[in-house]
């Protein structure tokens, strides 16, 4: 069981009512505000709670004893999740995201916490040699994040999204383990 405590957000391994908020979040939630900033793009499937459950069930993880997501909770609450997938095993590439639900908890810096302790958590647990993010041109607060978290601008593939019918470039951003490992030194939050 993971759970990685930072000043404002947990991560943790899930709970069962962890996976019923996130399953309300994904696929009850009228509003859906977070999917207008993750992947509007990418039309995703509604699945009944048990399929839901079935596909949780079936995650697999990224190295032996490391999952590939964890839930990001603020006093015990969920309010997102971290996670990653594979680009490439031969070359110990990851990609990874991250979602928070609520909008209260948007711009108040959880985002950045959960995801420099993911990306640290990542780094520290596995022979990872680079994890890298993508994202659109219209999502400037992950574009923010990640940069902040020392992440490198990649590519720029313009015009490659298609958000409320106007184009946006796709986004890649990547941060090698030695480029992690000098900001680490540097870092003061350790």
């Amino acid at each position: 069981m993971v759970n990685i405590v930072g000043k404002k957000v947990t991560l943790r391994s899930a709970t069962s009512a962890d996976l019923d908020a996130l399953y309300f979040w994904k696929y009850v939630d009228e509003e859906q505000a977070a999917k207008q900033w993750n992947g509007p793009y990418i039309p995703e499937k509604h699945l009944t709670k048990n399929e839901f459950l079935k596909e949780w069930a079936n995650d697999d993880e990224l190295f032996q004893g490391i999952p590939n997501t964890l839930m990001m909770t603020v006093n015990g609450q969920f309010i997102g999740v971290v996670g990653a997938h594979w680009v490439d095993p031969n070359t110990n590439w990851l990609e990874t995201g991250i979602v928070t639900y609520p909008s209260a908890y948007w711009n108040g810096g959880y985002g950045s916490e959960a995801y420099r302790l993911w990306i640290d958590y990542l780094f520290q647990n596995t022979p990872l040699h680079r994890i890298g993010m993508s994202t659109w041109s219209g999502n400037e607060r992950m574009m923010h994040v990640a940069e902040k978290l020392g992440m490198q601008l990649e590519a720029r593939i313009r015009d490659a999204r298609i958000v409320d019918g106007k184009y946006y470039d796709a986004i890649k951003m990547g941060i090698l383990r030695s480029e992690w490992e000098k900001q680490k030194l540097n870092r003061n939050d350790l």
